[in-house]
């Protein structure tokens, strides 16, 4: 047996939408490994998924997609790998590998993909399993906690990052300031980028300017200077509109958010006109994941992270809705059970 996580239902994590409880460990597929988990990252999706905002795919699903562990078993098909490897679950994990999307690079948008945590048991658990061709090398140089958030607020700033369409050497905004666009600001800053940060909190705001970024302000803030990109990171879509008028003309806004929300209408000559362009962020390709961790390691990017017992995920749940830390959470697994 083992210990783990359950939404069981969902609701504001204020109460009691998660259940920590026995299960058996899993046996993987032919095609997947089992995999010890070690550390696993609480995103905001998590969040989304605990509280509602993303029903539930599988009743009683197990969150967490930030996860970092050893390979301790694995199906029959696996080639490749071996017991005791150090592997990365991230949110991705299965396609079709057949459909248009998949045959053209953008398997982000295959219909029939899978997320870890969401379709299928995450890593709030002291065991979880991932199709082997979704698994991920790690930098050998970062460590399990330090890890964890690149495997999803890494991978997805750095789409995001893609997305906005930075002019080399451009001014970029990111509107929120948590485990995602700490991340990408990180790898900007390392390309040359002038960063501008408009988020609510004040640790934040202070982490922002600690990381090289030019100013910080609220949320709601003008920059001081118009933008070529930005990056919404809040789940907030009333700062759509306040992005878009901060962009200088023929500026991208992308959102990188799987959750949004509503946003006000636009006044297209002020927040669209003069070729500004607003586009989403779904998912991330495997050649993402692999392009940032190897980034990542060149650059030195590096998490804030804060770390909490795996059995005291709710805890950090409502300290993210809360914003009572700045930079990443990240659950650590207690010696595993016998099983």
């Amino acid at each position: 047996m083992m210990r783990a996580w359950q939404v069981v239902r969902p609701g504001p994590v204020e109460g009691e939408p998660l259940r920590f409880t026995g299960r058996p460990v899993p046996v993987p597929r032919a095609d997947e490994l089992l995999v010890r988990v070690r550390a696993c990252g609480v995103c905001r999706t998590d969040l989304h998924v605990s509280e509602g905002d993303l029903p539930v795919r599988r009743p009683g699903v197990t969150p967490g997609h930030e996860v970092v562990g050893v390979v301790a078993g694995m199906g029959g098909d696996v080639r490749g790998h071996a017991p005791g490897d150090r592997v990365g679950v991230a949110w991705l994990r299965r396609t079709d590998g057949s459909c248009r999307y998949c045959a053209r690079g953008a398997e982000n948008l295959c219909p029939a993909s899978e997320y870890t945590g969401w379709d299928a048991d995450g890593g709030y658990a002291e065991y979880t399993t991932v199709p082997a061709a979704f698994a991920h090398r790690l930098p050998e140089e970062v460590d399990d906690v330090a890890a964890a958030p690149l495997l999803c607020a890494g991978i997805i700033g750095y789409r995001a990052l893609l997305r906005a369409s930075l002019p080399p050497g451009g001014r970029l905004g990111l509107y929120g300031f948590g485990g995602s666009a700490h991340l990408c600001a990180q790898v900007a800053l390392a390309q040359g980028a002038t960063v501008h940060v408009m988020t609510r909190g004040e640790s934040a705001r202070r982490l922002a300017l600690e990381l090289g970024c030019a100013s910080a302000q609220g949320a709601y803030a003008a920059p001081p200077e118009p933008l070529d990109s930005a990056i919404l990171f809040a789940p907030a879509g009333e700062l759509v509109p306040v992005a878009l008028r901060a962009l200088d003309r023929g500026g991208v806004l992308s959102v990188a958010g799987i959750h949004l929300g509503d946003i006000p209408p636009l006044h297209y000559a002020s927040e669209l006109f003069q070729e500004k362009e607003l586009r989403s962020v779904t998912s991330n390709t495997r050649a993402d994941a692999r392009e940032f961790l190897a980034l990542a390691a060149r650059y030195g990017v590096r998490a804030t992270t804060h770390t909490y017992p795996l059995s005291e995920a709710l805890r950090a749940l409502r300290d993210l809705k809360a914003g009572r830390f700045d930079g990443a959470a990240v659950l650590v697994n207690e010696p595993p059970a016998r099983h």
